[in-house]
């Protein structure tokens, strides 16, 4: 018996992000030491180096950190409309190469932006939303309804004007 391509390939999805995570994890790790050993050095050159090279790890940790809670939110999220029959179905017509027509992708995308306009605290609403935008090509205002959708989805206030 073998499981599904789409599991074995989340699977493969989340061994990636660990690993790399890990990766970036031991890198920080490491600046994070020299800067300490600079700090230590007593010299004011050195120390600013220092807590400069120690913020940016920091910087990175937080980030780190944030993205891996968006993804198991979305994660969280995907789960609930699944079991509701309600994830977004990726129907619009492709290229030979493989890529969204951005014409439909532009046409299918208005109903899920008037659902938003309509019901606004939605977090499903704005989860459909982001991928309209993601299949119309606009990947920084997906990013942010998937970060509303997120902040609704975890009952937390958020502003209601679209990205």
């Amino acid at each position: 018996m073998t499981e599904a391509p789409r599991t074995r390939r989340r699977r493969t999805g989340l061994v990636a992000a660990v690993a790399l995570s890990a990766l970036l994890a031991l890198y920080v790790w490491l600046v994070g030491v020299r800067a300490v050993q600079l700090m230590g050095t007593g010299e004011p050159v050195g120390v600013a180096l220092g807590v400069a090279f120690l913020v940016a790890p920091l910087l990175v940790l937080a980030l780190i950190v944030r993205e891996w809670l968006l993804a198991l939110d979305v994660q969280r999220m995907a789960d609930a409309l699944a079991a509701a029959g309600e994830l977004p179905v990726d129907d619009l017509p492709r290229s030979p190469g493989g890529r969204v027509d951005r014409a439909a992708a532009r046409a299918a995308f208005e109903p899920h932006r008037e659902r938003v306009d309509a019901s606004p605290d939605d977090w499903r609403a704005w989860y459909h939303l982001a991928f309209a935008y993601d299949a119309a090509g606009d990947r920084s205002r997906a990013r942010a309804a998937l970060r509303t959708a997120s902040r609704l989805h975890r009952g937390r206030p958020t502003r209601t004007e679209l990205p």
